[in-house]
């Protein structure tokens, strides 16, 4: 999630009123969108971008992001045409905290005032940092979100923690006329698998006939991590099955994902710090089912039409949490409280980081896993 998704304490915004025009800009022909985060923040804005660029197709959306973003896009049948990688920026990309090379932030943003674009949108959180950065564009409109404490801009809307992503996302575009009569594009998001992500699976698992099925244990933060001898459990159960167990994570996961495996009985496969990106798309395309946290991997399965069984606390199900169930089973915790202190986690959090989900059981997770496997 964004380092500026915050929770609102009865602060309050000045006397301007949030500019709700929606009408289409029918002049821009160049479109910047700031979203320079992680994997699934990326992935919640995919229907967004597909309403923004069915509504201005005569327009260049030029995605505001990270150096991962332009390797992932990469060739890669999208609404973004271009993308351009942001120096470090603190708030955007970075800790707020983080101390930003002036010099270089100067020379970007003249570069980016050269690129003269019609219209900029900040998909990136309440705007504290955001929109300071988005007014130094020098685009002719800008458009996005903001907490009473954020800069304005031309069109904006009240940015409120409880809401779902992929819908903050819909919201934001509707300010400058998208989604107006595009039922067609659905609300879950949708990424296209290229012959490079498929290649690049093959290489680190061939094809096989037997159903394949990836768990990944891991979350950036701790406390939504389900525990891995949970996760070995439902490995142990699958493989009963006859499923392939592939048990993904980051270098930064491997110990994890070691756990996972050595607890399990039946074989898996570790393969922690082994795939690339790309890797990763191509593999989950190729199962029958993912068993994951709430991350970055389970919003990518989903995107690429692979079932999934989550973990979830129940914040975040609310704001991350898939919108269909046909193939798609969140298990929920509704622990508010620090297991290990007894500090209430909402709206302030306690430095333990003890799991906040562990309250899912292996039952409902198995029953659930058991239904999504045989549903092919």
């Amino acid at each position: 999630m964004s380092m500026e998704h915050q929770f609102e304490r009865g602060s309050h915004y000045s006397a301007s009123t949030p500019d709700t025009a929606k009408g289409r800009l029918p002049e821009a022909q160049k479109i910047a969108v700031l979203r320079a985060n992680t994997l699934g923040d990326f992935l919640f804005t995919l229907p967004a971008l597909v309403a923004l660029n069915k509504t201005y197709p005569q327009a260049e959306i030029v995605l505001l992001g990270l150096s991962w973003h332009a390797t992932f896009l990469k060739d890669r049948p999208s609404p973004i045409k271009r993308v351009i990688a942001i120096p470090p920026y603190g708030g955007v990309g970075k800790d707020p905290g983080y101390q930003a090379d002036e010099s270089e932030l100067t020379a970007f943003f003249a570069e980016m005032q050269r690129e003269r674009f019609d219209l900029a949108l900040q998909l990136h959180g309440g705007g504290r940092y955001s929109n300071v950065f988005l007014n130094r564009l020098g685009a002719r409109t800008t458009a996005g979100l903001r907490t009473p404490d954020a800069p304005q801009l031309d069109r904006w809307l009240p940015y409120i923690y409880f809401q779902h992503e992929v819908l903050r996302s819909q919201e934001i575009v509707g300010l400058v006329g998208a989604n107006e009569g595009h039922a067609e594009i659905g609300i879950e998001p949708k990424l296209t698998v290229t012959a490079a992500d498929l290649e690049a699976a093959e290489v680190v698992i061939p094809t096989t006939p037997q159903p394949l099925v990836v768990i990944h244990p891991g979350a950036s933060d701790p406390r939504r991590r389900w525990s891995p001898r949970n996760f070995a459990a439902i490995g142990d159960m699958l493989a009963e099955q006859g499923a392939k167990i592939l048990v993904t994570g980051s270098d930064s996961e491997r110990a994890l994902v070691s756990e996972v495996v050595r607890t399990m009985h039946a074989p898996a496969y570790d393969l922690s710090g082994q795939l690339s990106i790309n890797a990763l798309t191509g593999l989950l395309a190729r199962c029958r089912l993912v068993v994951a946290n709430d991350t970055g991997p389970r919003h990518l399965a989903n995107a690429v039409g692979t079932p999934t069984v989550s973990i979830y606390w129940c914040i975040n199900l609310l704001n991350a949490g898939p919108l269909t169930r046909q193939y798609h089973r969140p298990h929920v915790s509704w622990r508010l409280e620090c297991p290990t202190c007894g500090k209430h986690c909402l709206p302030d959090t306690c430095s333990h980081t003890t799991s906040l989900v562990d309250d899912v059981t292996i039952d409902e997770v198995s029953e659930s896993a058991y239904d999504l496997y045989y549903t092919q």
